[in-house]
């Protein structure tokens, strides 16, 4: 075993959590420093061990209980707490309603009319209308340029 893994197991065998296999004793009895740590952390974990926790305050209940009541007074009390929460939901609301309006007022694709909204030419997007609204044409470039060569292997027998 190496090192590190070692010293990540550590805690556990301080605690007595974990108990060590024969391979990890043998490391720490050859390993100096993986011993050392192993011994600080058995001291650490005994004085964890020893301390106690300080009792509370047998009146801190009691004091909290008060302290809260006094922040709950504090808070206003009306028409416009009572409205504040409706307002910022419907706010909200109608954020997120405009904000989908807007996006799909953005999107390519057919405008009220169902005509389709024609992008500006030279752009990608309007290259591709060009091309495919005029398929017919291009298709047939195969057979002019095949008229072409006829032509020129008649003139020139």
């Amino acid at each position: 075993m190496k090192c590190n893994e070692i010293q990540e197991l550590m805690p556990d065998l301080a605690a007595g959590l974990t108990a060590a296999t024969p391979e990890l004793e043998k490391h720490i009895q050859a390993c100096g420093d993986c011993a050392t740590k192993l011994k600080e952390f058995r001291q650490t974990m005994a004085l964890l061990d020893e301390w106690k926790a300080p009792e509370p305050s047998p009146y801190f209940d009691t004091r909290l209980q008060a302290r809260l009541r006094e922040e709950a007074a504090k808070q206003p009390v009306g028409w416009l707490a009572w409205i504040r929460r409706p307002a910022m939901a419907g706010a909200l609301a109608l954020v997120v309603v405009v904000g989908i309006t807007i996006f799909q007022r953005d999107t390519v694709g057919p405008n009220s009319n169902g005509d389709r909204i024609v992008a500006v030419p030279g752009t990608a997007v309007g290259d591709l209308q060009a091309l495919d609204k005029n398929d017919d044409l291009y298709a047939n470039f195969d057979e002019l340029d095949d008229l072409q060569v006829q032509q020129d292997v008649t003139a020139n027998p």
